[in-house]
């Protein structure tokens, strides 16, 4: 964990237990406490690679379900126009997700990482 983050596992074991200088306990004590922590702490959720926690999603998807029916009773749905964003889309987006539109187009990126022509080495 202090691999990770050591700053998150220093921020929640002070939050969590009020131990502000870890490095004055013993290593076992401090595992003991680090284990401990809740599934939402700083460092789990990034050892987890998660930016949020389940509750933080399940009430991004409930505005957004809540904004999708107020939109519904409108002209505007009715012409599927002006649809609310999602929040909860916006808070799971990657950035190093890449989608092709075709299969040569793949294939091009994939040389490239490669570095053969057409992936043929």
């Amino acid at each position: 964990m202090i691999n990770t983050d050591e700053d998150a596992l220093e921020c929640d074991l002070a939050e969590t237990y009020h131990i502000f200088d870890y490095r004055s306990l013993p290593c076992e004590r401090v595992a003991t406490f680090a284990c401990g922590l809740r599934n939402t702490s700083r460092i789990k959720l990034k050892l987890q690679d998660e930016k949020y926690t389940f509750e933080q999603k399940l009430q991004a998807l409930a505005v957004d379900r809540l904004a999708d029916l107020v939109w519904s009773k409108t002209k505007d749905a009715a012409q599927n126009r002006n649809r609310p964003k999602s929040i909860y889309e916006q808070m799971i987006a990657r950035d190093d997700i890449v989608v092709f539109c075709a299969a040569s187009d793949f294939d091009r990126a994939r040389a490239n990482i490669i570095g053969g022509s057409n992936g043929q080495q």
